[in-house]
């Protein structure tokens, strides 16, 4: 067995679902694959004392998920009163429309093809349910319209698809641009390094409770992989196909598809910065 404690961002173990904070709960989706890993993170966020949540990434269209999470936040004594999306992938988002029904809740997204309100959600906004302070934090990279949520009051940070709770994340190109992913990586590790957040309440897999050994991991990750890149650009390996069957050679052959995603951006990259 592995030492979780010294893996990146220290992976708590034992059950997913379930109280991760004071303030946040777990509802895991029955979504489990290679790309979703054990499911859909679907965060339940309220203060301790308040009868209003927030629920972060309704998941998939599931109706059996989504009024599992109604029941959650009812048996906690909470009335669901907001919907937010970190970003618009149907593992995260399909099930927003129909949660919305449910609940009887507005969706704020960054995307406003997504929204169920006027409400958008950016940079500086503040959500206010119930008495909590989120604050919306910009981090596009994965996708474009990505956004994560810090909840200062619990020293954390909820990522979406940005920083995963085991493995790595991609960028899903020509959305997701390499660039933008780092910079937010180096966002988030500002808030570990500047505004004490230890803890990281991803959008698949356990929760992380070492911040930012989880930022510098995935910053180290993402160097290391662009360096192979350009190894085996000037080894003559031209194409993303190419560089994937060579790159990830030792890695499995159903996540190649994803892989060649984040390659075509790490390409981008390059060329963009003249390296190739």
């Amino acid at each position: 067995m592995s030492d979780a404690a010294a893996l990146p961002g220290q992976p708590r173990g034992g059950v997913l679902s379930g109280p991760a904070t004071p303030r946040a709960v777990n509802v895991l989706a029955p979504n489990a694959s290679a790309m979703t890993l054990d499911g859909t993170n679907t965060w339940i966020v309220a203060e301790p004392d308040s009868d209003l949540a927030v629920v972060i990434d309704p998941g998939p269209l599931d109706d059996a998920h989504l009024r599992a999470v109604v029941d959650t936040a009812e048996r906690a004594g909470r009335r669901i009163a907001l919907t937010l999306l970190t970003h618009g992938h149907p593992d995260h988002a399909e099930g927003a429309a129909r949660f919305a029904e449910l609940t009887r809740t507005k969706v704020r997204a960054l995307d406003p093809e997504l929204r169920l309100g006027d409400e958008g959600l950016g940079t500086g906004d503040v959500i206010t349910t119930g008495g909590l302070e989120m604050y919306v934090v910009p981090t596009p990279g994965h996708t474009a319209d990505s956004l994560s949520f810090h909840l200062p009051a619990d020293r954390a940070v909820l990522t979406g698809d940005t920083i995963l709770g085991r493995g790595t994340t991609l960028v899903a190109h020509p959305d997701g641009r390499l660039g933008d992913y780092l910079d937010s990586l180096r966002r988030l590790r500002s808030l570990t390094v500047d505004d004490g957040v230890d803890i990281v309440l991803p959008g698949h897999g356990p929760v992380l409770d070492d911040a930012q050994g989880a930022v510098e991991f995935y910053l180290a990750h993402r160097a290391h992989r662009l360096a192979q890149v350009e190894t085996a650009v000037e080894g003559g390996y031209l194409t993303s196909s190419q560089v994937v069957a060579h790159v990830y050679a030792d890695v499995d052959r159903s996540l190649w598809p994803a892989a060649e995603l984040s390659v075509r951006a790490q390409l981008e990259y390059l060329r963009e910065h003249g390296l190739i």
